[in-house]
């Protein structure tokens, strides 16, 4: 077993409650030294603690959303790139799902003008320029969330039980290989996994410092074949980490 890809299975071992040095090394059939080395690794990497005899889950550091307004500037070539990669993915006659974002508004402002496709849509930072391409559009209603400029909340949520999609376009916080997709309140991530539940692919766009971040604590798991389409390196060990996930296509754009 490749080093990455064996602390990759030692980090969800952990995560799955084996956290003794003993036990990890009947399980990957290694040295009690190879275990240290690799514990010590992923410590390094702030990914596990290290405690007597073993290892632990390390605490997932809660941060500050980062404003509207600096997340429009911020990466927006990245973004753009993302988006791009998107667009080529949208087929003539798709109904389309576009959630918050600023990615996602990246995505909105590469749209062709084509009356064959429908766009449905909660994110108000998208919907001038929507509006002005020659596509149907539905506006979800809900409550406003001015650090998006969204809408999420139980009319968001009863509008998706009247839908189905195609295709759903998303971005997050933060997105993880084991946890899923990371948001700054729960209302956005439970609108993220029924928007999973309602539609025929899943599509996240990510930037690299989006991968494997855990700035928040609500999460939107996803128990379906998904693809991430991101501008990191496909040797990077983030993208390695979704590489290794059985339910992931990952699409660098890098």
């Amino acid at each position: 077993m490749k080093v990455a890809n064996r602390r990759e299975s030692i980090l969800h071992a952990v995560h799955s409650g084996m956290t003794d040095v003993a036990a990890l090394c009947a399980r990957f059939a290694i040295s009690e030294a190879t275990v240290r080395r690799d514990l010590q690794a992923l410590q390094q990497d702030g990914r596990l603690l290290r405690v007597y005899g073993g290892a632990v889950a390390a605490p997932i550091r809660h941060e500050p959303e980062e404003s509207l307004e600096l997340r429009k500037v911020h990466d927006g070539e990245a973004k753009a790139t993302i988006a791009r990669k998107a667009i080529s993915l949208i087929e003539p006659g798709d109904t389309i799902f576009i959630d918050g974002g600023t990615t996602t508004d990246a995505l909105a402002r590469l749209l062709p003008k084509d009356d064959s496709l429908r766009i449905i849509t909660n994110n108000l930072l998208a919907l001038n320029t929507l509006s002005s391409r020659d596509i149907p559009v539905t506006l979800i209603g809900g409550d406003l969330r001015r650090g998006s400029m969204s809408v999420y909340g139980s009319l968001a949520d009863m509008a998706l039980e009247r839908l189905t999609f195609d295709k759903v376009f998303c971005s997050a916080d933060g997105i993880d290989a084991e946890f899923g997709v990371c948001e700054g309140s729960i209302e956005q991530a439970w609108f993220k996994e029924k928007l999973f539940r309602r539609t025929r692919e899943v599509y996240l766009l990510a930037t690299a410092e989006k991968l494997g971040r855990k700035s928040q604590m609500n999460w939107s798991p996803i128990h379906r074949q998904w693809t991430l389409i991101t501008d990191a390196a496909p040797e990077s060990h983030a993208v390695q980490a979704f590489g290794n996930h059985p339910f992931v296509t990952v699409v660098p754009v890098a």
